[in-house]
């Protein structure tokens, strides 16, 4: 006879009492198992959005949901581990020069990435666009390709965090998507068991994140920044500008070809600022503050070590990327200075372009997105191109011009102030 039952652990939750931690060990694995149904989880997952969770509950949920799969162990190789997570953004290429940039520092970086879904792009979709890129490896391929270019981006195998993919996909239609506290345990749990010794957080704030109140993001990476550390993981958390779109890009090929501009020293200066704060934060929770990880850009060791990366998981760096079949441009409606652009609107529109997808077997195309021509602050002149639409489908163009309407302002310039891309950190 089980200790514990659903529907006890439900009516718990319902009535605002903290669950026990036998409670919530025996939840997440009779729901891992098959043993508690969706609609029970479910019900579960709404009590706790609606009444919440304190530190204990969520450090033990997390615990719970590390425990229903395997862990990652990284203590043979040579060098100290360091991970990113971002919450995700529009134009948020950044893992892609950050990772072999932190390897040429001497950290090894194993990304365990995923797929976008909406208008939210996934690194896998991005490098997916080099001819040959294989997202999928095994833990000792892994493991291999870490000793020796020191970066790793990959898909998360089905061993870690099972309990995870379970809830993620079930939250995902029932409307908990919100819960901080599933929020945080889902990312930390897979953070977690990937076994990294240093994890830096990128918590984006704005219309294009997933979190567009900064004190709900503030909360979000308190909680998760506390999980890191309980567990054991040198934890810190940036909360980081996504009202504006980052770079100057948003799609597959044409963000991982802003991504090499990065590598090759070069690049928008909003992509340089962040991937140069991400890695000193990781190379700082690593142990390795005394390499200046700006001299690595400069040098081409990282770009050095991209190509390695590339090359490694099948594909060509020197092959040429993906391009649209057919283009569109978006006139600057007068001159002046450019004020505004709308994360959510660009995010939208590269999605509508086929860059992104509305379910997680859609395909996406490699060449479709949005490349603007200018960024909030910058002079514009009347019937010039301000953005430019790409896509291999016309009939696409239609929608997303829709979508980034009331997108973007041109003014006199007349108070405007930048808006600061590192808001706050937490540790």
């Amino acid at each position: 006879m089980s200790a514990h039952d659903a529907v006890e652990v439900i009516i718990a939750k319902r009535d605002g009492h903290d669950l026990s931690d036998s409670q919530i060990d025996w939840v997440v694995d009779a729901y891992t198992r098959g043993d508690v149904a969706d609609e029970q989880m479910s019900a579960l997952a709404m009590a706790i959005l609606l009444n919440g969770m304190d530190r204990r509950e969520i450090s033990r949920w997390t615990a719970a949901m590390i425990a229903s799969g395997e862990r990652m162990d990284f203590s043979r190789l040579s060098r100290p581990t360091a991970d990113k997570h971002s919450t995700g953004g529009v134009g948020d290429k950044i893992t892609l020069p950050l990772a072999p940039l932190v390897a040429a520092c001497g950290v090894a970086v194993p990304q365990l990435s995923g797929r976008g879904l909406g208008h939210t792009g996934g690194t896998l979709d991005k490098l997916e666009a080099i001819p040959g890129w294989r997202a999928s490896l095994s833990n000792d391929e892994m493991l291999d390709q870490l000793e020796s270019v020191g970066a790793v981006i990959c898909a998360a195998g089905d061993g870690l965090a099972p309990a995870d993919k379970k809830l993620y996909a079930l939250r995902d239609v029932t409307g908990t998507v919100e819960a901080i506290p599933l929020i945080a345990s889902s990312i930390m749990s897979k953070k977690i068991a990937e076994g990294t010794s240093a994890l830096v957080l990128d918590v984006k704030v704005g219309s294009g994140a997933f979190m567009k109140d900064a004190a709900r993001a503030r909360e979000l990476a308190e909680t998760m920044v506390a999980l890191g550390t309980d567990a054991g993981v040198r934890t810190v958390a940036l909360l980081t500008d996504m009202e504006t779109p980052l770079g100057r890009t948003a799609g597959n090929g044409v963000e991982v070809a802003e991504s090499v501009d990065v590598l090759a020293d070069g690049g928008p200066s909003d992509v340089v600022e962040l991937t140069l704060a991400l890695a000193r934060e990781m190379l700082a929770g690593a142990g390795r503050d005394d390499v200046d990880p700006a001299d690595r850009l400069a040098d081409g060791s990282a770009m050095d070590a991209w190509r390695r990366m590339v090359s490694a998981q099948g594909g060509d760096p020197d092959a040429d990327l993906p391009r649209a079949r057919h283009t569109h441009d978006v006139a600057a409606p007068s001159s002046g200075v450019l004020t505004r652009l709308d994360a959510m609107a660009v995010g939208l529109a590269a999605w509508r372009l086929g860059a992104g997808r509305a379910r997680k077997e859609d395909p996406v195309q490699a060449g479709a997105g949005v490349v603007w021509h200018a960024r909030p602050g910058d002079r514009v002149t009347e019937g010039r191109p301000l953005l430019t639409l790409h896509t291999d489908d016309e009939s696409r163009f239609e929608r997303a011009l829709e979508s980034l309407e009331g997108g973007f302002e041109v003014t006199d310039g007349a108070g405007f102030e930048p808006r600061p891309l590192v808001i706050d950190r937490v540790d």
